[in-house]
């Protein structure tokens, strides 16, 4: 028998962010929310059938998750490599809740979209023969990731996107502003969004954007915890405004940790160096304090086993020796080697006191990226009319329970272009914003800190029944701390609430271990419950959030590793 169709508990949470009125406004026909990968494919794209398009992002245009992404992009783009293969390893990682559809897309559109983005002008590492210089990262079973300067291939992209954006006079970039929430006609559908603009100029403040539609490409919620690969502006803003709209998410409870986040000391707060899984591509292992290798015995990949499974055991040893990381190994490389191939991890390492080249790496696993979010359909639609979403920020569902490591920068290609195939054609009329009835609040930004350790200590890695009520009721007691004021730390605090709360309760439903949701309690995943997806909805009218599980087959029948 399936999980339950409907499940408490009901929480309530602000249906929308306090506000002053609007100061300024402006239009445009459809509005990108975000700079990466994603929003500026979208963006690049859209603009060759819509009269104006304009972009908002939180920070600078290069200040999002994209360049931080340093393993590369992934697609059967080798000799011998098919979309099939691709395929299955994405659903086999996917521990059998990827969409088969959604990931049929993506393996499949994934290398005329990388092409279509060399063409764009990001320069990718090539062999001695002018080939792609292909690589390989923990779960795949091919060399399939295609890389630029070594380890910044997030940054060449970014800089391409950019540079193409830049050259495209008829968008309009409004930098360093926050979107508020969404504007919305008497249809339920989207007439708008307001903004924040944090600055001086000819837009500052609250302001409104008319438009026909939104994209939403805002990116992840990482930091829902207190250690994270993600960016400071990574505070779920997109995913909060999505559900406060009366979309969906769906597949919160599954956040992948990344394995081997460079440990700076147990006071190390925010965002952490990533040391990518190319490097364990390129033979470097992981070992404990007396050198025993972890991953020997545990997975047939070894070092190059899923992300969940690397970072279940680099747990589990922590837990069984009492030490706070363990060790990644790659003296062996060399220092030619690790100043071609990892010039970037190399500095990195090096500012913060160790050097890769004589020493291990102390790592640990730390929140790096939501396999969850706004749930769309292939072609990037969400439940409100008007609003699309792709790359972090949305659920295609092409990841599944945990990411096939570098499929991410793929989907938000992949995603971006099917969006801007069908929204021209789908463009709403021009429609006032109704009259607003939901309830406005903010949680005050002093909280933040303790949300963040509260989400770390009880609803990271390791999770349990005990751990995640402990969590809900916190969390709660978090949410009654009204916020005397009316700033960007709250609104930013209120999202993160809004998007914690959400994620442990649908953690604490799923009784069961799957992909990378482990719990303690019940270590093994059971189809026969749990195989599905659990969805977030927020009610409008009562301002409380519901959970409901929709049964969906396990999609890696068979393939299991």
């Amino acid at each position: 028998m399936a999980g339950p169709s409907t499940a408490p508990p009901a929480r309530r949470l602000p249906a929308r962010l306090s506000a002053p009125e609007p100061g300024w406004t402006t239009d445009a026909d459809v509005v990108v929310i975000g700079s990466g990968i994603a929003g500026l494919t979208a963006a690049l794209r859209l603009r060759q059938h819509v009269e104006k398009v304009l972009v908002v992002t939180k920070d600078v245009l290069a200040a999002g998750s994209t360049q931080w992404a340093q393993g590369g992009i992934a697609a059967a783009l080798g000799e011998g490599d098919t979309p099939e293969q691709h395929e299955v390893d994405t659903l086999v990682a996917g521990a059998g809740a990827c969409d088969l559809d959604a990931v049929r897309v993506l393996v499949g559109e994934g290398p005329e979209a990388v092409h279509e983005l060399i063409a764009l002008g990001a320069r990718f590492d090539v062999d001695a023969s002018g080939l792609l210089a292909l690589t390989r990262e923990g779960g795949h079973l091919r060399d399939r990731i295609a890389h630029a300067g070594g380890d910044a291939t997030g940054a060449e992209i970014q800089r391409a996107l950019i540079a193409a954006v830049e050259a495209a006079t008829d968008i309009e970039v409004v930098p360093h502003a926050l979107a508020v929430d969404l504007l919305l006609a008497d249809d339920g559908g989207v007439a708008g969004v307001t903004l924040h603009v944090m600055g001086e100029g000819e837009r500052d403040g609250i302001g409104a954007v008319r438009c026909r539609a939104v994209v939403l490409a805002s990116g992840g919620l990482g930091q829902v915890f207190s250690q994270t690969t993600n960016p400071a502006v990574s505070t779920g803003d997109g995913m909060a405004l999505a559900l406060r709209a009366g979309a969906t998410l769906r597949d919160l409870e599954f956040v992948q940790f990344h394995p081997t986040v460079m440990y700076l000391g147990p006071d190390s707060r925010g965002q952490q160096p990533l040391i990518s899984e190319a490097v364990r591509g390129e033979g470097a292992v992981l070992v404990d304090d007396e050198g025993r290798r972890i991953m020997e015995g545990v997975h047939a990949l070894a070092d190059l086993a899923p992300r969940d499974v690397v970072a279940k055991a680099i747990t589990r040893r922590m837990h069984e020796t009492g030490r706070p990381h363990v060790w990644l190994d790659a003296r062996h490389l060399g220092a030619d080697f690790w100043e071609r191939r990892f010039p970037t991890i190399l500095a990195t390492a090096r500012s913060h006191g160790v050097d890769p080249v004589i020493e291990p790496i102390p790592v640990a696993p730390a929140c790096h990226y939501a396999s969850g979010g706004v749930r769309t359909d292939l072609w990037g639609r969400t439940d409100v009319p008007g609003l699309y979403a792709t790359g972090e920020v949305a659920c295609s569902g092409v990841h599944g329970a945990n990411r096939l490591a570098s499929n991410s920068l793929l989907e938000g290609l992949v995603f971006s272009r099917r969006i801007a195939t069908v929204l021209p054609g789908e463009l709403r009329p021009w429609a006032e914003p109704a009259a607003d009835p939901r309830a406005a609040g903010l949680v005050a930004g002093s909280v933040r800190r303790q949300l963040q350790e509260v989400m770390t200590g009880r609803v990271g890695v390791l999770r349990s029944a005990a751990g995640l009520d402990q969590a809900a009721t916190e969390l709660d007691a978090l949410a009654g701390t009204s916020s005397p004021t009316v700033d960007l730390d709250a609104w930013e605090t209120t999202n993160l609430l809004t998007i914690a709360a959400a994620l442990t309760d649908a953690a604490a439903l799923r009784e069961e271990t799957r992909g990378s949701h482990w719990r303690e309690d019940h270590p093994e995943r059971d189809d026969a419950r749990w195989a599905g997806h659990f969805d977030v909805r927020l009610d409008p009218a009562t301002a409380t959030t519901t959970l409901a599980f929709d049964p969906a087959p396990a999609t890696d029948g068979g393939l299991g590793r």
